[in-house]
């Protein structure tokens, strides 16, 4: 293979490399964007004997609030029999969303939350936890709105007795993405192992006669 060859080959199989890359990071950003959880009061399998002043969950980036409503967002506490504590007031807080606590007797108890991502999706998850302290208050089978102010209807409550989940929703679009991503690269690489293979007659065409 004479030099000019090798160097047409070696630009070529330079360019079907950044072509992959690009399309890993092309495809595969708008899956990074969504939000998920960092941290949380209680945090998720814990024993609470003492109530803290908020429940709140933390994420990680900046959580769009694009109608200032808290629209979309949400926390609930619900207990093993379904039965809802706190008003469902929502603070949104740069990157977390907290709401004042309230709780039942003791036993088993699950906090759903729900936010908007930073690319517009709902991400949401539970977070189970046990406790042992005294009730501050008698719950309701109706799902609390905050006065009308914050309508939770967007939020789907857990099933009673449900003992926690993924921490965030898989989303459809997602896994789209990423499948297209890695669609992008095979193709990506398959055209650079076409061009930088070595043709036999391209070979014996720069071999010395004799």
């Amino acid at each position: 293979m004479t030099l000019r060859t090798r160097t047409r080959v070696g630009a070529s199989a330079a360019a079907g490399l950044a072509l992959a890359v690009a399309a890993v990071l092309a495809v595969a950003a708008p899956a990074s964007a969504h939000n998920y959880v960092v941290s949380s009061t209680p945090v998720a399998g814990s024993t609470l004997d003492t109530l803290p002043a908020e429940f709140a969950v933390t994420t990680n980036g900046p959580l769009p609030d694009a109608s200032g409503e808290g629209r979309g967002f949400g926390l609930l506490l619900t207990d093993a029999a379904g039965r809802y504590y706190g008003d469902g007031c929502v603070t949104i807080d740069g990157d977390g969303i907290s709401a004042p606590a309230a709780i039942g007797a003791a036993g088993d108890y699950t906090l759903t939350w729900q936010v908007v991502s930073t690319d517009g999706h709902i991400a949401s998850g539970t977070i189970p936890f046990r406790w042992t302290g005294a009730a501050t208050s008698d719950g309701s089978s109706a799902v609390p709105d905050c006065g009308g102010k914050h309508p939770l209807t967007s939020v789907v409550p857990p099933s009673a007795g449900a003992r926690g989940s993924a921490p965030e929703t898989v989303d459809v679009s997602s896994l789209l993405w990423i499948g297209g991503a890695v669609l992008a690269v095979l193709v990506a690489v398959g055209i650079t192992l076409v061009l930088v293979r070595p043709r036999r007659r391209a070979a014996d065409d720069d071999s010395p006669a004799g």
